[in-house]
């Protein structure tokens, strides 16, 4: 039987999850909660615990014990402040959540493949199949339910039913007519009997459909299909359920939109042919070009999924193709006019590079390579690379920024190229800013004249109340214009150091560089102008900013400004420019984090930002809409909101924001009212009253019943 680790299911599962401030957990997040489960209960001691990972705990009855345990033993502390934050801790609750919420009741899938068992022949001439497991054993019951998938080029769920036993240990059946070949391996292992309730047929539901769906794309199944049994969660289940019943609506899939460079430019490594072999016709031609001609016009493909499922028949295979697909959608749908290729050859040379400047284009007329794309190539050469080369065809280095510079000092490149044709900058004046943040001018006034006086402020407010989108529009507003090049935008984290912000050295092939923080960039270009430039700092409690900023604390005072200090990794004297402002901004729900050190806080101003449910803006937003649900569910809201700031665990900084109600709203009101409440409000009080399930359940039946 293979070891049940949940690790890699409670890191899907956190994604998905949003933290105290109303936001998804980052990536960097969720691996600092991952490791502290996975390695910090051996530094309790001799605890008598039967596992030092926690991980290994696969139900909540068997963890439930335990979790007391560890959180009484007095190492805990010093655990939780080398793992930052209160990791371990923290982590903990959150994976005892994750038991609770996704044991029981459970819905699986039971994987069969047509090569070794006629899983159709068996589905369709038989009232119960027996499954053997391979993972889960513990937590598979009687009585849970189960869906049969079918592997394959055109997978998916072929019928679904109810399992009828607990897994038992047995000898597989050496007569089995639906065994192909000699797939019968002789093996005892746990089985159980699933009785087939709905034999879907032609209504197969289909491995593409669960892909394109933004709320089954992470279905286990998917991402770690080598097994025979696999988790479905609640969420996942219901989609299913809906697209049985008849009453699926699609969400469609979303895929995070890459870091770019502030003029919109993306840097690409792509090989021209195996070992370069094309790399002279096309620098002469003045392309590049794509190979897979079997696939024939790639704008032919809606999905990623639709991709895979081609190269799979093309190639009477299995494979994932990860690589490929990425590829061929990149080229056809992300790559844009004035972006950068560098050209490469194996894994060590860099051998010219040029501008996008076309959009995709298939010429079938071609003989090879019938995929192109036209360049202006800028320059070729053969420049020895510092390190191994991607391997893929195509590889977007686009957020790998300090990477970018080097390969743009490896070619000769000087600068960034500028797009094409840039746009003008579209003005921006206060009352546009009046018209799109809900705020009376008189705030604004008083908005605007705090950070021009103290020149560095914080918004602090409830998740969803519009900082980041406040912060941009006031700088907008300030500038005259939307500019970007004169607006910065970073977030901090806990592993953010003065070295990312500032400089510091990293890593290179003859020891150490020193590379610059984007702070330090910004500074620089903001002194060569006299017209003001806005640095915008997302989560800044989050980091340790004593730290981060360094000598620097001092310097951005706003009577500081213009003043030189010696830096720390250089010998220049440095000062931060008078035409520099800096906006943070803070949740006053994030009660996991520390509050922000007095060394900083007396040197910004500190605005309160509140839920605008009763602004003239909102009010008029509500009755251009004229939904009666939707005002029902703004009252629920509002309600809610006196709620929260009555318990006394929580407050006025964890009330719900405006702006969660002010997103696009789809052609289907009701689904997208629909959509708000289950998957976003929902979680966020299952969040704040993780441990007072009944104000979960009280408040969940009345934002239901206010859209109902």
């Amino acid at each position: 039987m293979v070891t049940v680790n949940l690790r890699t299911d409670f890191e899907k599962w956190m994604a998905g999850q949003k933290s105290q401030t109303g936001e998804r957990f980052s990536q960097a997040t969720i691996k600092t909660y991952s490791s502290a489960l996975k390695t910090s209960s051996v530094k309790l001691g001799d605890s008598g615990l039967p596992h030092d990972d926690v991980f290994l705990y696969t139900t909540s009855a068997e963890f439930e014990p335990y979790f007391q345990q560890i959180l009484q033993n007095p190492k805990v502390k010093e655990i939780d402040k080398a793992n930052q934050n209160g990791a371990f801790s923290v982590g903990l609750k959150w994976y005892r959540m994750f038991l609770q919420k996704h044991e029981t009741p459970c819905n699986w899938i039971f994987q069969g493949n047509s090569k070794y068992y006629d899983v159709q022949g068996a589905v369709r001439d038989l009232e119960v199949v027996s499954w053997r497991t391979n993972q889960y054993d513990s937590m598979i019951r009687k009585g849970h339910r189960a869906f049969i998938w079918v592997s394959g080029t055109d997978g998916g769920i072929i019928a679904d039913g109810t399992i009828l036993c607990d897994p038992e240990e047995r000898q597989p059946d050496p007569a089995d007519p639906y065994a192909k070949g000699e797939s019968f391996d002789g093996k005892r292992g746990k089985f159980v009997d699933i009785r087939i309730d709905h034999k879907l047929g032609e209504r197969f539901i289909s491995r593409v459909t669960l892909i394109e769906d933004e709320r089954t794309k992470g279905l286990e199944i998917i991402g770690f299909p080598s097994a025979t049994n696999f988790k479905v969660f609640a969420k996942e289940a219901a989609v299913i359920d809906s697209l049985l019943d008849g009453t699926y609506v699609r969400v469609p899939a979303v895929y995070e939109t890459p870091v770019t460079d502030p003029t919109g430019i993306r840097y690409w490594i792509y090989a021209p042919g195996e070992n370069a072999r094309k790399w002279d016709e096309f620098f002469a031609d003045g392309i590049m070009g794509l190979g897979w001609d079997e696939m024939d016009d790639f704008r032919g493909f809606a999905s990623k999924a639709s991709i895979q499922q081609k190269l799979r028949k093309i190639n009477s295979t299995e494979s994932s193709f990860t690589n490929a697909v990425l590829a061929i959608w990149q080229f056809a749908r992300e790559m844009k006019v004035g972006d950068v290729v560098f050209a490469k050859k194996g894994r060590d040379k860099v051998i010219g590079y040029g501008i996008v400047e076309s959009e995709y284009i298939y010429d079938p007329s071609r003989k090879e390579f019938q995929h192109i794309r036209r360049m202006n190539w800028k320059r070729k050469g053969d420049w020895d690379h510092d390190g191994f080369l991607a391997l893929k065809t195509l590889t977007d280095v686009t957020s790998y920024t300090d990477y970018c510079d080097k390969l743009m000092r490896l070619v000769g490149m000087e600068e960034n190229p500028l797009p094409p044709t840039p746009p003008e900058n579209p003005p921006y004046s206060i009352e546009d800013f009046l018209d799109e943040v809900y705020m009376g001018r008189k705030r604004y006034d008083t908005l605007r004249a705090l950070l021009m006086h103290k020149k560095n402020l914080i918004l602090q407010g409830a998740p969803g109340v519009g900082k980041t989108f406040i912060a941009r529009r006031l700088a907008y507003s300030i500038l005259g214009e939307m500019d970007p090049n004169r607006v910065m935008t970073i977030q901090f984290h806990q592993s953010y150091s003065y070295e990312d912000f500032i400089m510091g050295f990293r890593p290179s092939k003859d020891g150490f560089e020193l590379v610059r923080g984007p702070f330090y960039d910004f500074c620089k270009k903001a002194e060569e102008d006299d017209v003001p430039y806005f640095f915008i700092i997302d989560e800044i409690n989050r980091g340790n900013l004593s730290k981060i900023f360094g000598e620097l604390l001092m310097l951005i005072e706003n009577d500081k400004r213009g003043i030189k200090a010696r830096l720390l990794y250089q010998n220049e004297q440095f000062s931060v420019p008078k035409n520099l402002y800096i906006i943070g901004m803070m949740n006053t729900a994030d009660r996991s984090l520390a509050l922000i050190d007095y060394a900083l806080r007396r040197r910004f101003a500190f605005f309160e930002l509140e839920p605008a449910f009763e602004s003239e803006g909102f009010r008029k937003y509500l009755d251009d809409l004229a939904n009666p649900k939707f005002e029902a569910l703004v009252e629920t809201a509002k309600q809610m909101n006196r709620a929260i700031a009555q318990d006394a665990s929580l407050g006025a900084g964890f009330r719900i924001g405006h702006s969660y109600f002010c997103s696009a709203v789809d052609d289907d009101v009701d689904i997208w009212l629909s959509n708000l409440v289950d998957f976003e409000l929902i979680p966020l009080l299952q969040e704040y009253w993780f441990d007072e399930p009944a104000k979960v359940e009280t408040w969940t039946a009345q934002l239901r019943a206010a859209i109902a």
